[in-house]
Parts: structure tokens; C-alpha cells; sequence
């Protein structure tokens, strides 16, 4: 299916209006031989009104995601990891005791039915308010995994596929139990050094600084007496680690997705892996929510499919975090890229219709599933 083309008026329109009630600022980076175009909208510092930078380090969240994926299947091309045997194998103890085997590969395509997690007050009641106060807190993964226990699967594995943050978490384990490295060596041995992405990387859990230049983030926040005022949310943990605490830049993110797709950072069988979705049901995930999923599964090994009504399919991630709301896509042949940074003020997705608009001026229209 034909790419459309690039019109500059639709794509300047899609991230128009900023900044609002509900987005302070947007970047978008288009490149590839069928068109480039890059343009920024609203304010990055709210205080002295200065515009959104171009080349703005970004938290990229869940695109973390892809980042562990790919060191995954680079040790199961080392032979070191099977994708196909149990993780509780190779860590024993991490997840609850009553849990039937997990193969390594159920984790990276989010069908291994692992528990959704348990309410904590540790871990907030999911308002903007307990964020702005406890941003600067941090968890270890296996405190993440803990919450797990007690708490039934939804499905037996390898049977549906239910997007969840407890999959990565393991899988960065996992990484590091095989190397004996830090997840933040491996990245850096892997993929940024070789690739020469010198503004991507796992930060340590208790750095919440961001380098510049970037966009301030923001969450509106309700005082007791009821009045909503900004608060700068910027520096905050990126504990979320392997699962979702990467930093990185648009520039990085194309090279990244370039390297990947060109076959320049796994064999192979291992790249047929990461273009491989299963064929079983999502099951009441948060993502292959668009009508042509039909209620299938859209993940792969670390990366999702997205088709768009006219026909055209891209692959990649989206990602976000509180102020953060990212995502890197490109066509398999790479005739179209893109990534993007948006700045929410909220925790409750009113910047979707942001996303459907840069994604419908890039590709073509995403129409959301009705059921």
C-alpha cells in the first residue's frame, strides 16, 4: 500500500493549539526517502515561555521496552537464553511460587498471562497530586514484581496477549542474571556505543535529572482549597528501569529504529522474532485497540504492528510517563519514520487525539476500536 504524502498545512495542524489545558508542548520528526519533515508546537518552559526544542531529550517510557527486546534476542542468538524455556529456569524465585512456567518469549510478546498487580499504597493511588509529591521515589523491579502475588492470571500463557509493565521487569532481570552486567551496561555495550547514540540511556534509579536541552513537564494538580495549578514534574525517578525509565532523543530514536529494522543489531532469526505477532486474542489490553486489530494481538517480540485504515502498516512503540508521551514508528522497508514527544498534563490520555492526528498526517487514519 502507497505511502500518502506529506502535506506540511495537515501536519503543522495536528500538533496546533499548544499549549493547552491539557498538552504544554509537541515535537514531531519525520524522515525517509518518501518525505522528511520535523516541526514543534507550544512552549517547553511554561515560566519563560520558551518553544520546544527540536532535539529535546525526552523520558521515553515503554520504548525502554524495545531497548530490552533487542539485548533479549541478542542472547538468544548467543545461545545463552531459550526463548522457549520456562523463566522461572533461569530465575528462580522471582516471580510467586504459584505460577505455572513462563517461556522467556512470553514475556517479550506479553502473552505469558502474568497477574495484573495489586493495589499498594506504596506505590500511589494513581492521581496527579500523589505523583507531583512522590516523584522523586523509587522502587526496585522485584518490589514491582511482589505485587504480583496472590493475584490471579488472566489467562493461561501463550493462549492471549494482554499488554503489561510486569513482563519487562523480568526481562530486565533476566538480562542481568545472563550477563552478570548491569541493564544499563548492556544497553550501553549493545546498542547506544555501537550505534553511536550518544543521548540515550538507562539512568540510574535515584538520577531524576534530565539532560538539556528539553521540554519542562508539567501535571495539573488540585490544592485542597480546590483551585488546579502546574507543577513542574521534570526531575522525577526513572525507576520504571528495563520496563519503561529510558532517556533518549528524537535524533537517537530514528538511528535506533534504523539499526534495528536494517538488521544491524540481530541475526536473522532473531529479527523474523521481532516482526512475529502471535496469533491469539488481545485480551482486554490497552494497545491493538484500532478496528483493523479486530481483537487480535498487535505485539511482537518488543515492538507493535499498527495498520492503517488505508491499508498501510508500520511498526514500532509508544512510551510515556508522567509529562512524557512518546512513540518511534517506521514502515518495515523504512521508506517512512517518525517519532514524536508530547507534554500531557495529566495522567487520563487527553493527548490521543494529538497522537491520531500526527499518526493520520503520517501514515493514515487510525479509527479505534468500538468494542
Amino acid at each position: 500500500m502507497p505511502l500518502p504524502g506529506l502535506d506540511p498545512a495537515e501536519l503543522t495542524a495536528a500538533i496546533s493549539g499548544l499549549p493547552n489545558a491539557d498538552v504544554t508542548g509537541a515535537l514531531v520528526r519525520i524522515t525517509g526517502r518518501a518525505g522528511h519533515w520535523s516541526g514543534t508546537s507550544g512552549v517547553g518552559d511554561l515560566e519563560t515561555g520558551e518553544g520546544v526544542p527540536s532535539d529535546a531529550h525526552i523520558r521515553i517510557g515503554s520504548i525502554s521496552k524495545v531497548f530490552t527486546a533487542t539485548i533479549v534476542l541478542q542472547l538468544a542468538a548467543e545461545h545463552r537464553i531459550d526463548l522457549d524455556k520456562p523463566v522461572q529456569q533461569y530465575l528462580p524465585g522471582v516471580l510467586p511460587a504459584d505460577l505455572p512456567p513462563v517461556q522467556v518469549g512470553q514475556l517479550l510478546n506479553h502473552t505469558s498471562g502474568l497477574p495484573r498487580v495489586a493495589a499498594n499504597a506504596d506505590f500511589g493511588d494513581g492521581s496527579p497530586e500523589w505523583f507531583a509529591a512522590h516523584r522523586l521515589k523509587s522502587f526496585t523491579p522485584q518490589q514491582a514484581i511482589d505485587l504480583m502475588a496472590g493475584q490471579p492470571m488472566p489467562f493461561a500463557p501463550g493462549t492471549a496477549q494482554q499488554y503489561s509493565g510486569m513482563n519487562y521487569y523480568v526481562a530486565g532481570l533476566l538480562v542481568e542474571k545472563i550477563t552478570g552486567h548491569t541493564f544499563a551496561h548492556e544497553v550501553r555495550s549493545r546498542i547506544t556505543r555501537p550505534l553511536a547514540l550518544r543521548d540515550t540511556y538507562a539512568p540510574d534509579a535515584d538520577d531524576p535529572r534530565l539532560p538539556t536541552p528539553h521540554s519542562h513537564a508539567y501535571l495539573t494538580v488540585t490544592s485542597p482549597d480546590g483551585t488546579k495549578h502546574p507543577v513542574d514534574v521534570t526531575e522525577q525517578s526513572p525507576w520504571p528501569w528495563a520496563e519503561g525509565g529510558m532517556i533518549s532523543t528524537p535524533a537517537d530514536l530514528d538511528r535506533f529504529i534504523t539499526a534495528l529494522f536494517r538488521g544491524r543489531l540481530l541475526p536473522p532469526a532473531q529479527q523474523a522474532e521481532l516482526f512475529t505477532v502471535p496469533d491469539v486474542p488481545n485480551f482486554r489490553s490497552t494497545q491493538c485497540r484500532t478496528e483493523t486489530d479486530a481483537g487480535r494481538a498487535c505485539m511482537s517480540m518488543g515492538i507493535m504492528r499498527v495498520k492503517a485504515s488505508n491499508g498501510v502498516v508500520v511498526w514500532g512503540k509508544t512510551g510515556s510517563r508522567p509529562g512524557y508521551t512518546s512513540g518511534v514508528f517506521a514502515t518495515r522497508d523504512l521508506s517512512r519514520k517518525i517519532v514524536y514527544s508530547l507534554n500531557p498534563t495529566n495522567l487520563n490520555g487527553t493527548e490521543m487525539p494529538y497522537i491520531q492526528q500526527i499518526a493520520a498526517a503520517s501514515f493514515g487514519p487510525l479509527i479505534p476500536a468500538t468494542t
